[in-house]
């Protein structure tokens, strides 16, 4: 195969990941660059080689390269964009320790998981110690 279609398929493939955003696809563009470039040296080679090269490198990349970009970018920590931790919430229903019930926090009602050591009575303040999910872990304050 041609060197510049092999650049065109890592082109093609670059640009599949800006859409993508996962850093998934753009691994095999690399593998799609290097046969380019190894055909445009002009190294004689079958399909099936510069298959098998596009496959090795491609593999090579993905499982080596792609944890340290993911490292470097901060791709893998979580972002927390706001915090319901230490707000206060009100409890509409008596909940026992470690069990569940409603409360209200912020205009809204939340599930509600009773992690303190005392029993929330209705209407009592309590505070926001953890959050799953859509249900709040709440203990008195």
């Amino acid at each position: 195969m041609a060197w510049w279609i092999w650049v065109l398929i890592g082109f093609a493939l670059l640009a599949l990941e800006l859409t993508a955003a996962t850093l998934h696809v753009g691994f095999f563009g690399i593998g799609a660059f290097v046969v380019g470039i190894l055909v445009a040296l002009g190294i004689e080679m079958p399909l099936w080689v510069q298959l098998l090269i596009f496959t090795g490198v491609s593999v090579f990349s993905f499982l080596f390269l792609r944890p340290i970009v993911v490292r470097k970018l901060k791709l893998d920590q979580k972002k927390v964009v706001d915090s319901l931790v230490g707000e206060q919430a009100t409890a509409m229903e008596e909940i026992p320790v470690q069990g569940l019930g409603r409360a209200e926090m912020r205009g809204s009602t939340w599930g509600a998981r009773n992690v303190g050591e005392t029993v929330l009575n209705r209407g009592q303040r309590c505070v926001v110690a953890a959050v799953d999910g859509l249900v709040i872990h709440v203990r008195a304050s």
